[in-house]
């Protein structure tokens, strides 16, 4: 009889909910920056849209997944920041007072050091990150994938519940348009809404006369997006300001300057807004 009464309490039970999604319950939305390929500027993409919507007052937080080439750190001028350690989880570091980063740069000896690590380690991080960075309450979890589809973007797809949708990074050139459409059909295999496509390094402003200069040809992301019926949030021509705002570490600092490359990256930070 104690057998029987101890088999229908443990059906009564309710299953124990993954940690993963205890953990992100509070965040509204989870967006992923991803590219085919890298060199194409996914990482500016990623950091320039989560300090975009923490400018128009979101509370956001930026996960970075690189976990071979991490930027986030250095592009924000953070590379000397640990993140602390209390109770609730690992709280991420703070850039300013609504925007929290996270990577694992800032767990590095320092930032030459290389991390030379096979798949399952790579994988079991990114599932601290996601299980234990406490980044309490969110509009705004912009998720900055490696390149490629491979382990870590398979991972993070994957592990994150109903991922709110993706922002596809790519260049003119057709090197970089063949592994876009990869990225296109990833993205759709896991469910994942694709919000738009960046062309990014779309020309070259000319310093003289002010000609935009086809560096990397053009005319293949717009086949694409005609393919799948996707659309071009943004073309953003080679920026060096960008640059240098990024070697430098003061992104938030100088993001408004008026550049058009300040100006078409607008509509990114307008689509993912809109998607609350």
């Amino acid at each position: 009889m104690t057998d029987q009464v101890q088999s229908v309490e443990s059906l009564s039970k309710k299953p124990e909910e993954p940690k993963i999604i205890t953990n992100l319950r509070r965040i509204k939305r989870k967006i992923m920056v991803m590219s085919g390929k890298g060199g194409v500027g996914k990482s500016t993409i990623a950091a320039n849209l989560a300090a975009g919507l923490a400018l128009r007052g979101y509370k956001v937080g930026l996960l970075d997944c690189d976990i071979h080439g991490p930027t986030i750190p250095t592009i924000f001028g953070v590379e000397s920041e640990k993140p602390s350690v209390d109770e609730r989880g690992i709280i991420p570091v703070q850039t300013i007072s609504n925007l929290a980063v996270m990577s694992i740069g800032f767990l590095l000896e320092n930032k030459d050091s290389p991390v030379i690590w096979r798949g399952p380690a790579k994988m079991g991080a990114i599932k601290q990150f996601l299980e234990e960075v406490y980044w309490g309450e969110l509009d705004f979890l912009i998720i900055d994938l490696p390149p490629g589809t491979g382990d870590e973007p398979l991972s993070v797809a994957q592990l994150i519940p109903n991922c709110d949708g993706s922002v596809i990074v790519t260049t003119p050139q057709d090197v970089a348009l063949i592994s876009v459409r990869k990225s296109i059909n990833f993205s759709g295999k896991l469910d994942v809404p694709v919000i738009g496509l960046v062309d990014n390094m779309n020309g070259l402003v000319c310093p003289h006369c002010g000609e935009l200069i086809n560096v990397f040809g053009e005319g293949g992301v717009e086949k694409a997006s005609e393919d799948f019926e996707i659309p071009v949030l943004a073309k953003l021509p080679i920026e060096p300001k960008v640059a240098e705002m990024e070697d430098k570490g003061t992104i938030m600092q100088g993001l408004d300057h008026g550049t058009e490359w300040q100006k078409n990256f607008d509509f990114v930070v307008e689509a993912v807004e809109k998607t609350l």
